[in-house]
């Protein structure tokens, strides 16, 4: 499951509550798509919103309507405390992995997070992959880090930020990475703008914001990128290009949630206050993209 593509779907909620019946939905569209995984409570599901019981809630119902698709569930929490219950629950309701983000909000020294992981995956049964996502969690992970935490027990991904666009620097950067770390353990793309170069360059998986509402545009990619077509790949992505740019203006949150929208698979706003969809401007923008790049 930490190859190919692995979608990361929105969750719908609103100030009352969780909208199950969309999030339902939502992972039934992405299982019948045939992703290779599904994401739940990613960045893009907004786990940081919730409360324990709402977290393991939708980690009851990915699994439930996922199908085959095997789930990976995010337990990024501010106390290790909280991450370990996390990590229970994702293995109760029948998660395939989990995602671990060394989430703070004082800042975290290398010895705190290589302590963090070492303590969680001590306790798992299941996969674990490293959520190295610095725009959210404000931590930088150094290649140091990410191959002591890789001779971790049950750690068999590594989701990372962004690589360079250019392709000599991408590979250099993804090489300098594997390196470090053991063959078990794959190195997954993030940042969708990124995705083509990444692999492209030598990530075996997609870790998709766009794969959560547009499982098919996201698959052809992935799979041009495993039969070798590296000009195929960039050609997809190259054609996605304004989305990408939208994806930078806005936010790919509040552009999934507002395109999730426009497709009537959410009700408005379907995004935890304070955060918005977009503006009526946003909004025209991102429904004329919608349309000219026949995603919707």
């Amino acid at each position: 499951m930490f190859s190919g593509l692995s979608a990361f779907p929105l969750t719908p909620m609103n100030e009352n509550g969780l909208d199950e019946e969309a999030f339902a939905r939502l992972i039934e569209r992405l299982s019948a798509a045939g992703v290779d995984a599904i994401g739940a409570l990613g960045s893009t599901g907004n786990y940081a919103y919730l409360l324990p019981t709402e977290r393991m809630r939708i980690a009851q119902l990915a699994v439930a309507h996922a199908g085959p698709v095997p789930v990976m569930i995010g337990i990024g929490a501010l106390r290790t405390r909280d991450v370990l219950a996390l990590a229970e629950q994702a293995q109760h309701v029948g998660a395939s992995a989990v995602l671990l983000a060394p989430v703070s909000y004082q800042a975290l020294s290398s010895e705190e997070v290589f302590t963090l992981y070492e303590t969680v995956t001590r306790t798992l049964s299941i996969p674990l992959c490293v959520y190295d996502n610095p725009g959210t969690t404000h931590f930088t992970f150094s290649d140091e880090l990410h191959g002591r935490i890789a001779q971790l027990p049950n750690v068999r991904s590594i989701k990372i930020p962004g690589v360079p666009l250019s392709a000599e620097a991408a590979k250099a950067r993804i090489d300098r990475l594997r390196a470090r770390i053991p063959s078990h353990v794959t190195i997954g793309i993030s940042g969708d703008a990124y995705a083509a170069q990444g692999l492209n360059c030598g990530c075996e998986a997609w870790y998709s914001v766009l794969g959560g509402l547009f499982p098919e545009t996201a698959l052809a990619l992935v799979r041009a990128a495993q039969a070798g077509d590296g000009s195929e790949v960039l050609r997809q992505s190259e054609r996605l290009q304004p989305l990408w740019a939208l994806f930078k203006q806005y936010g790919s949150l509040r552009v999934m949630a507002t395109a999730a929208r426009l497709m009537g698979l959410v009700t408005s706003p379907a995004l935890p206050l304070p955060l918005q969809p977009l503006n009526d401007a946003g909004c025209q923008q991102l429904a004329k993209q919608l349309d000219t790049l026949e995603l919707a």
